[in-house]
């Protein structure tokens, strides 16, 4: 965890410029800790209009919305975050399979790109890329990994 925190405080420091106070590589006991680096990262991400941010994070599903359906298809969430901040997560079902069982109030974790919106940003890119050139993303939901 401690590896995975400093990796994610790197790529904000080169990505948005975060000071070393915001995200510190150091552990933080889960009792006193009131989100993790990477709510802190994705409220500094928000606070900034990040985009093209490659982001890993764990939440709380909201709501489950309808499919995108215009293009290539999405499937679609929100993910409320310990933090309070919400993503809109966009599944790429064709090139990945849905997230079977998906329901409010389910734990989430993901790896995908943040883009910013004025909502709390959305999170895209959650499956592997075809062409090979973008970072493989991922969504996991009771105990499965959907990429």
């Amino acid at each position: 965890m401690r590896f995975l925190t400093f990796i994610l405080w790197l790529v904000c420091a080169a990505t948005i410029g975060c000071s070393s106070s915001s995200v510190s590589p150091s552990t933080v006991s889960q009792s006193t800790q009131v989100f993790s680096g990477s709510d802190e990262i994705l409220a500094r991400a928000f606070k900034q209009r990040s985009r093209n941010l490659q982001v890993e994070g764990q939440g709380v599903v909201q709501k489950v919305l309808s499919d995108d359906n215009d293009g290539s298809r999405h499937q679609r969430f929100i993910l409320a975050l310990a933090s309070g901040q919400t993503l809109l997560i966009a599944h790429n079902i064709d090139l990945a399979p849905r997230v079977v069982g998906l329901r409010a109030g389910d734990a989430v974790s993901f790896s995908g790109e943040y883009e910013w919106n004025p909502e709390g940003g959305v999170i895209h890119w959650t499956h592997r890329d075809p062409g090979k050139r973008h970072p493989a993303g991922w969504i996991k939901h009771n105990g499965k990994v959907y990429q």
